[in-house]
């Protein structure tokens, strides 16, 4: 399997978008299951929550890369939604920007058929997830084809242009 978002986030000079377009992702995930038992992560203590993918993040942001996500959901909103937006406040405090997107307020947009990354506007990783959410066995894919960065860049901002800013998103 290819390497995560990461490694690319890493290498990253300029731009970082992803556009997540599923309701639901890895719900096997222990972190997933015990947030569904109650815990919850505690703002205070960044102790806590901050990791790997937090310090890649904010590595990036502090060589001036801009890192922006997207997210296009189902309302009202399912468990996993509410469980990725519980836990934006990480992402956000590690420097990405995240907007959200209803579903129903993307009617007269064309969307590639998989949550994607584009770095730098020219390396487009794609992510293939099976239909219960888990990632395929060949599930990331790598693709530096100028068209296809366009055509999901294009996507992302279209995307971008009509969601909510986190702060601002209220899911119900």
């Amino acid at each position: 399997m290819q390497p995560p978002a990461r490694n690319a986030l890493a290498q990253a000079q300029r731009t970082a978008v992803h556009l997540e377009m599923r309701d639901a992702y890895m719900l096997d995930d222990p972190e997933f299951i015990a947030w569904k038992g109650g815990k919850r992560l505690d703002q205070a203590d960044r102790a806590t929550w901050w990791n790997s993918w937090h310090d890649v993040v904010a590595e990036a942001v502090g060589r001036g890369v801009v890192v922006r996500r997207a997210r296009i959901v189902s309302e009202p909103i399912s468990d996993y939604v509410r469980y990725e937006y519980d836990g934006t406040f990480a992402n956000v405090a590690a420097g990405e920007q995240v907007r959200w997107l209803p579903r129903r307020n993307t009617v007269g947009l064309a969307l590639p058929g998989t949550d994607f990354w584009v770095f730098d506007g020219e390396t487009v990783l794609l992510h293939h997830f099976t239909g219960e959410g888990q990632l395929d066995q060949d599930g990331r894919e790598y693709l530096t084809d100028p068209a296809l960065a366009d055509l999901c860049g294009s996507a992302f901002e279209a995307v971008w242009d009509r969601a909510v800013p986190h702060e601002d998103y209220r899911p119900r």
